[in-house]
């Protein structure tokens, strides 16, 4: 069984499913479903499609550089049935994987590791600019701490 690629968001296309689309020169396109070819017929860039492997390639958000991809890459190369070969095969690609999902794992948390602190700062950022907007208790605790901060500077000042 033979698993293509959809040319437009590069996800599985499976044997009977999708469509494909023959162009005069002879280009072939397989597309998964409806969406990715209504999309290649609006002469969209996959590029610029929020929800596509390439967008997500692109913008630096899935892995593109790793050394296993190089396993996945397709050989024209005819090789004889060898049940033990198969074996450490099916073996070998089941250790990738594995090895692949840890790589995968471990560039999410990289990339997602200075988020918070990022997003406590927007947060603290939008609370000052809508002030009017908290109860009255916060208010009080913010001007309060405003305070604090605006005597020790003075303190500082005069030293």
């Amino acid at each position: 069984m033979h698993i293509t690629r959809c040319y437009f968001c590069s996800g599985p296309c499976y044997p009977g499913h999708g469509t494909m689309f023959v162009r005069n020169d002879s280009k072939t396109f397989r597309f998964c479903r409806s969406k990715c070819h209504k999309n290649f017929k609006m002469k969209r860039n996959p590029r610029k499609v929020r929800w596509t492997k390439a967008f997500r390639k692109a913008s630096g958000k899935e892995m593109v550089i790793d050394s296993t991809f190089e396993f996945e890459k397709r050989r024209n190369v005819p090789v004889r049935y060898d049940r033990n070969m198969m074996a450490t095969t099916i073996k070998a690609m089941k250790r990738v994987q594995e090895i692949r999902s840890k790589r995968e794992r471990a560039f999410y948390k990289n990339r997602m590791a200075g988020n918070k602190d990022k997003e406590k700062e927007d947060d603290i950022r939008v609370v000052n600019q809508n002030i009017e907007l908290a109860p009255l208790e916060s208010k009080k605790r913010v001007q309060a701490i405003k305070a604090e901060k605006a005597k020790a500077e003075n303190m500082e000042m005069e030293d």
